[in-house]
């Protein structure tokens, strides 16, 4: 995909003295009293706004932050944690500007926060009005907030659409360049593993997966619909029976191309939905009517590793067993460690998954490791995303 990146306006000279305005996905959890309690993607942010300063540019940054109500500004709405926060990284003070839409007063060299954008009315709808207003306040506009690249939003598409110039930032840039490695031009074989409680969330996804990928490995609540269509019972586990169709239709799908679904030899299972149940390894042919599945057995996991270990890329996508129970987190802990271990480039995304990289401390042997959820999803599922789409086309221009 062919945009204009941030780094090389900066490098090239063309940022300098130039007013800039940074989109970033700055919104953070907190706790009641306002505080930051995770602030992964702030850090995430600060490379951009230090290149964009380093540039000797004049630095606008805005960003949402939880569900405001668009008109009706509330203490709770502010970015003011943010903006401390974000001071204490940069080193240096970052105002917070409140009701900046008609006018910022920012010098080269200076960097201002501009107070929650999804106060502004039309925001979400992405009104022209508003999207004009905003791009007449800067000289070049920067998105590297992948995490709302799947929302044509005032501050993610409409002023990208009237600045003079409309680039991707280095976490933007980053995000389609492993996106394009994984999907677009994949080493094979593609693996890809796409886990989660219902298929009928991910049956887009596994849909569009199956015309691609060599290898689509399901886990969870996924695998038991999948296990239904092959024909195996799965006692009292979650599943979609009203789907068996669809998923039999992925399987079909993928045996036209020469590719597979592994379907699990083996699984582990407990009488009772709970951290202290006991679990019971057995044949997935064995599993008795109040059985509750909850991981893949120890041969499956085995095997899936190795076939992991021979591919030449890996997209992966939610945990294949209840992770968080220790007596059901080996299926999902031997896929971690094969991806860790695999010469394959692989891209992760999504909430579990990336808890389940932490939990076995792999971040640094995971190709790339995306920040967006909505979006990695979207992308999966084949879409172009709105943020993509209107960079290609000023870049085009």
């Amino acid at each position: 995909m062919n945009v204009i990146r941030f780094s090389d306006l900066c490098a090239s000279g063309k940022a300098a003295g130039q007013r800039v305005f940074i989109r970033a996905d700055l919104n953070v959890p907190q706790a009641d009293d306002g505080s930051i309690t995770e602030d992964t993607r702030i850090r995430a942010s600060v490379p951009c706004i230090q290149m964009a300063l380093a540039a000797g540019a004049a630095v606008m940054v805005t960003s949402h932050l939880g569900r405001p109500t668009e008109g009706e500004f509330k203490p709770e709405d502010s970015l003011a944690p943010v903006a401390k926060r974000l001071g204490e990284l940069l080193g240096r003070d970052v105002p917070l500007v409140a009701n900046w839409v008609d006018g910022v007063t920012v010098s080269p060299g200076q960097v201002v926060l501009l107070e929650n954008c999804r106060v502004n009315k039309g925001e979400k709808k992405n009104n022209e009005e508003l999207a004009r207003k905003m791009a007449a306040l800067c000289d070049i506009y920067v998105n590297d907030a992948f995490g709302t690249a799947h929302r044509a939003e005032g501050t993610t598409y409409g002023i990208a659409q009237f600045a003079p110039i409309a680039c991707a930032g280095p976490l933007l840039a980053a995000e389609i360049d492993a996106i394009t490695q994984a999907l677009a031009n994949p080493k094979r074989p593609l693996a890809a593993i796409v886990a989660g409680s219902k298929v009928s969330t991910k049956l887009t996804i596994l849909k569009s997966l199956s015309q691609n990928v060599d290898q689509l490995i399901v886990g969870g609540g996924i695998a038991n619909t999948f296990m239904l269509a092959a024909g195996l019972k799965i006692g009292k586990s979650l599943a979609e029976a009203d789907l068996v169709g669809e998923a039999k239709a992925v399987i079909e799908a993928m045996k036209a191309r020469g590719a597979e679904v592994p379907i699990p030899t083996d699984v582990v299972t407990a009488k009772t939905f709970a951290a202290d149940a006991v679990a019971t390894v057995k044949k997935a042919t064995e599993v008795a009517d109040d059985d509750m599945i909850l991981d893949i057995g120890p041969e499956t996991a085995a095997k899936l590793a190795a076939q992991l270990k021979q591919a030449g890329t890996i997209v992966w996508n939610g945990p294949v067993g209840v992770f968080e129970f220790a007596a059901f987190e080996n299926g999902t802990k031997v896929i971690a460690q094969a991806i860790a271990e695999s010469s394959a480039f692989s891209i992760a995304g999504g909430g579990d998954t990336l808890a389940a990289i932490a939990k076995y401390g792999i971040e640094k042997q995971v190709g790339y490791i995306s920040t967006g959820g909505g979006a990695f999803l979207e992308i999966l599922e084949g879409k172009t995303l709105p943020a993509f789409e209107i960079l290609a086309k000023r870049a085009a221009c």
